[in-house]
């Protein structure tokens, strides 16, 4: 029985790419599948290969999978570029009206002519072709045209009547031609016979945004940079409904100091960015953390250095997240694994911001925030708020004038009570120098020592999610390692070595910092070998392991650096190499 479906659309940015996958994408999630759409794209407005993947299946599914089993291609490159990722006996349906489509190496793939362009200037102009594209594509799944036309409405609804007529036309004439010349087909799975009431179809910057609002941020400032700017489009879009205010900022530096000083008035505030956004709030970053001042940071990570590859994903903002800024803060820092967890740990980031009066980051990246796919349900009910040791009008009433020591450092976990700016007997200062207990600047030791205790007492008992999870048997003696978006890709890798009859574990961080060493260990018992898996250049999550919990010389990596997310193949490939000889093969 077919369990699952891969579909890819490729060709020239400019030419409909993202909306033929789109269309697509969100029709078969309404018919209840499970859907999870990646784009590859460049950092152009118009020209450069584009493709856009989607993976249907009967069940959630976590990573667009490796396997195309039919390829919609407007031009040769998006044949060359996806030939090795074709299943054997899959289709490709070129553009015979824009080019002469060729095989890149004799394969068992059906290389299909349809005359996409003419047919679209048939049924009303030649923009049209990528719906003749899924109706030729609704055909090969065993579809009915009629399945599209909600999406279609929808999309195009707002243009009147006769703009949906003809983009049906289109899709049905695509659909005609294929039946009527070629006979081989993919029929999709079988449609779950009850999908979940709260079927969702959410990217994960979708999901930090609606975290941040469930959590009660109303105030986003940021500057627009890829992969986070979808962030402040739906906070754009949503805050407003509830007394949220967005603010586009002149540049990062300007935004994350507009997010401390709203969290210092008492607004939960935050800013969104990505790796060079990030780069520059590094300053501001330390006067949080000295003014112990709550704040939230969105890191969606992308390629880098500099300027890099700003619309390809990496994983190499780690370091900078545990170890950015001058000096020494107390911070933590959050790398959510699936969309429901950037939605529940954004939510929770100001919780914490708040109680821990520090700094927090989410670290996604490009491919969890920008990939959309179908979730049952989002985790609301188990969002709430805690402001922290905010004292309260009462308690200060009963304090002198300069009574309030706002920098309390006999505090035994370090948290001073907070006040916010107007309430009687609360005044104090709160700057980026060393200061005292009122917050007024001094530099003698004694201050500077107590004060740099009080801050680093904040973490040491940090308690909030054991910070790592475990898939698969308790005890293995191999284990696959990794943070953040790679979850779904290694669970299915697990999974495959276990039908081989191979025990291994799966552990995966969801918190770095604190570094949950003791967590770590305790899945780590019985381990002879781990494979940390990253997408980075230098094995920046294995060295936090080796530097916080040791295991040197049990630990090597799998690393991809060249912008696309990691597949299924190369993480069973790189296993195979690294565990014992004899265990894999």
């Amino acid at each position: 029985m077919v369990r699952e479906f891969g579909w890819k659309v490729g060709g020239k940015q400019g030419e409909g790419i993202d909306s033929t996958g789109e269309i697509y994408a969100i029709a078969l999630h309404r018919m209840g599948y499970y859907v999870f759409s990646y784009r590859h794209f460049m950092s152009l407005i118009k020209g450069g290969h584009t493709n856009y993947k989607i993976r249907v299946a009967d069940r959630l599914i976590r990573h667009h999978g490796d396997d195309v089993h039919v390829l919609i291609a407007f031009d040769q490159t998006t044949i060359d570029y996806n030939w090795n990722d074709m299943v054997d006996g899959g289709v490709v349906i070129f553009d015979a009206s824009a080019f002469t489509a060729t095989k890149p190496s004799e394969r068992n793939v059906h290389l299909f002519g349809v005359p996409l362009t003419d047919i679209a200037k048939e049924a009303g102009g030649p923009i049209m072709k990528n719906m003749v594209a899924i109706g030729v594509t609704a055909a090969i799944n065993q579809f009915s045209p009629d399945d599209f036309i909600p999406v279609v409405r929808d999309k195009f609804g707002r243009k009147g009547q006769a703009v949906v007529d003809s983009n049906m036309e289109a899709l049905r004439r695509g659909y005609a031609y294929f039946l009527e010349h070629y006979n081989v087909f993919f029929p999709a799975p079988a449609k779950p016979t009850a999908p979940a009431p709260d079927h969702l179809y959410i990217s994960g910057n979708q999901a930090v945004a609606f975290g941040a609002l469930a959590g009660g941020c109303r105030l986003l400032a940021a500057y627009p940079i890829t992969p986070a700017t979808e962030i402040m489009y739906w906070v754009l879009q949503y805050f407003p409904k509830y007394g949220g205010v967005v603010i586009q900022a002149e540049d990062e530096i300007a935004a994350v100091n507009m997010a401390i000083g709203a969290n210092y008035a008492g607004v939960r505030a935050m800013t969104s960015t990505s790796g060079p956004g990030f780069s520059l709030m590094m300053e501001a970053l330390g006067l949080a953390g000295m003014s112990e001042t709550p704040l939230v940071i969105v890191d969606v990570q992308r390629s880098g250095p500099s300027t890099g590859l700003p619309t390809k994903t990496e994983q190499s903002d780690l370091n900078e997240a545990v170890f950015g800024t001058h000096g020494e803060i107390p911070r933590i820092v959050l790398t959510p694994r699936t969309v429901e967890e950037c939605f529940l740990y954004t939510a929770e980031a100001f919780n914490l911001a708040e109680r821990y009066q520090c700094p927090v980051i989410v670290l996604s990246d490009l491919f969890m925030g920008m990939s959309f796919h179908s979730v049952d349900q989002l985790p609301v009910s188990n969002v709430s708020i805690d402001r922290g040791k905010l004292i309260s009008d009462e308690d200060l009433a009963r304090l002198g004038r300069w009574e309030y020591q706002r920098y309390d450092h006999t505090v035994p976990d370090g948290i001073s009570p907070r006040a916010l700016p107007g309430q009687r007997n609360g005044r104090h200062v709160a700057l980026g120098n060393e200061h005292n207990g009122v917050g007024i600047e001094v530099e003698d030791l004694e201050t500077r020592v107590n004060q740099m205790a009080k801050r680093a007492r904040k973490l040491l008992h940090f308690n909030h999610w054991s910070g790592v999870t475990v898939d698969g048997p308790d005890r293995a003696s191999l284990a696959l390692i990794g943070f953040g978006s790679t979850w779904g890709v290694l669970e299915e890798a697990r999974e495959v070595l276990a039908n081989e009859g191979i025990e291994v574990k799966h552990i995966h961080f969801s918190r770095v910092l604190p570094f949950p060493a003791e967590a770590f260990r305790a899945a780590m018992d019985g381990v002879e070998k781990g494979l940390v898996v990253e997408l980075n250049s230098t094995g920046q999550l294995r060295h936090l392991i080796q530097q916080f919990a040791g295991y040197h010389e049990r630990m090597d990596s799998c690393l991809k650096f060249n912008g696309d997310p990691i597949s299924l193949r190369e993480i069973l490939t790189r296993a195979r190499e690294v565990f014992p000889t004899g265990v894999l093969n």
